[in-house]
């Protein structure tokens, strides 16, 4: 990798003997989760990466670097830092060039991974097409980065402000495998049902892993997406999910919330509207990612 993808010593010492490694973002680190929860949840996803078997390889960016493996001094640099940018493939050259921090979306992530030759991605939920996207055209640029980065996602489905349906539609137009593990469902977020099927049910790591592994030798190019539904004991319930979700369209619609701005307004506002709920849902969605994703990391590597 060229001096703009850097990757930690730690992580780099993973890759070269073969050991699982699995990629963190760390939007939800400055824009996900408020502070210091989205601290608290970078690093305790690090943990659970590592209880798990595999090696953690938290992706930040900067001083005009991409870094694969943030330190904890990194970290806490990152979450500290005011204005930090939200990246995707559209602005992450411009931040890049800048020499400004910036925190990684999915997709951004995606791309750093598969350059750092990192297979599974442990998130809490991807973008997607949002609603009313036929008159705004405000379809996330995850899609697209799926479509093309051959990289394991594992989250719980896509968030819940988002158009299900129209999301998983476009999945499958871009040829990207919605592969559910322990469910036949495509994951709410928040909520482990949507009615919306995917394309496969797997309820072994190995069965998972073996067809995670068979995809990518295909050489399509495209990721895939491993949707691993919350814990039921953690999952919104539907009262107070419908209540807030409504509250929140309802307020960016009121105040204009427009683009990148959009998802943080939303989960902000639904962590007033349920008293925190959300917020400890969310935390429990992505440590159990984050341990399905070391799972598979590791399966992947022994298989």
């Amino acid at each position: 990798m060229n001096e703009i993808f850097v990757t930690g010593a730690s992580v780099a010492r993973a890759l070269a003997s073969h050991r699982p490694v699995v990629a963190l973002e760390t939007t939800v680190v400055t824009h996900g989760l408020p502070h210091p929860h989205g601290l608290e949840a970078a690093l305790a996803l690090e943990a659970e990466v590592t209880a798990h078997g595999a090696m953690p390889a938290t992706i930040g960016v900067l001083d005009g670097q991409v870094r694969v493996g943030l330190t904890r001094a990194e970290l806490e640099r990152l979450a500290t830092t005011p204005g930090v940018a939200k990246l995707n493939p559209g602005n992450l050259a411009a931040v890049l060039s800048s020499g400004s921090a910036g925190s990684t979306t999915v997709a951004a992530t995606m791309i750093a991974a598969r350059r750092a030759g990192i297979t599974v991605f442990a998130t809490g939920g991807i973008g997607g097409v949002h609603r009313g996207a036929t008159e705004s055209g405000d379809v996330s640029a995850d899609l697209g980065a799926l479509a093309r980065e051959p990289v394991a996602v594992v989250c719980a489905g896509a968030k819940a402000i988002l158009d299900l349906p129209r999301t998983v539609e476009m999945l499958e137009t871009l040829g990207v495998p919605v592969l559910g593990f322990g469910t036949d469902e495509f994951p709410a977020f928040y909520r482990r049902e949507s009615g919306l099927p995917v394309d496969h049910r797997f309820d072994t790591i190995e069965a998972l892993a073996a067809a995670v592994r068979t995809h990518l030798a295909l050489g399509t190019g495209t990721g895939v997406l491993v949707a691993n539904p919350v814990p039921e004991a953690d999952a919104m319930p539907l009262p107070i999910y419908e209540r807030a979700l409504a509250g929140a369209l309802a307020a960016a619609a009121r105040e204009g919330v427009r683009g990148r701005a959009v998802t943080p307004f939303l989960l902000a506002r639904l962590n007033e509207i349920t008293g925190g709920e959300s917020v400890r849902a969310n935390l429990a969605l992505l440590r159990n990612n984050a341990r399905v994703a070391a799972r598979l990391a590791a399966a992947l590597r022994s298989g």
